[in-house]
């Protein structure tokens, strides 16, 4: 029985090990979202570029976009600014949350690195960030054309990752196309 006890430290550390060795293997990128396959939240918010417009998750149905949370205060976002004009260039649609920003900020932002953003909402307070399950920015969904959430990624939006979220968006169009024929 005593020897016993003499193992039960050894025990505690190769399980903490364990534990510890499988978080390692776990992408930090990859955090679940509970709105997968689901619509996005109701909101009504002012776009950025016109305070007098008021902007409701109707206004992104209708096609299949990108919705890229982002802010002047986020120096990831301004690492992705420039994949974001090239995805727009390329013909996709994106969509911009502007999350806990100042609207001036925002707006001079715009003007000095381009405008990637077919829309672009104004959320000051982060309350669409908070239905959205933002963990902060930037953070980048694929929306079906009908406005329902079919990928989350957290993080830089780089080539790479341009690669999966392209793939995503073409095969939700072209599903579109097939079901509409």
């Amino acid at each position: 029985m005593r020897r016993f006890i003499l193992f039960i430290p050894l025990a505690i550390f190769v399980g903490m090990g364990l534990f510890l060795w499988k978080g390692l293997q776990l992408d930090p990128t990859e955090l679940p979202s509970a709105l997968l396959d689901k619509p996005l939240p109701v909101f009504e918010l002012p776009s950025l570029l016109d305070p007098e417009r008021k902007v409701t998750e109707a206004d992104l149905k209708g096609e299949v976009a990108l919705v890229n949370v982002w802010a002047t205060w986020c120096p990831s976002c301004k690492a992705e600014h420039a994949q974001l004009n090239r995805i727009k260039a390329e013909g996709y649609k994106v969509i911009g949350i502007n999350y806990k920003d100042e609207r001036e900020k925002a707006d001079t932002w715009l003007k000095k690195y381009l405008n990637p953003y077919a829309l672009n909402i104004f959320d000051d307070k982060g309350s669409l960030g908070l239905d959205l399950g933002v963990y902060g920015a930037p953070e980048t969904y694929v929306i079906d054309a009908n406005g329902i959430i079919r990928y989350k990624h957290v993080g830089v939006v780089d080539q790479q990752v341009w690669g999966t979220l392209k793939a995503i968006m073409d095969q939700l169009k072209s599903d579109k196309q097939v079901l509409s024929q």
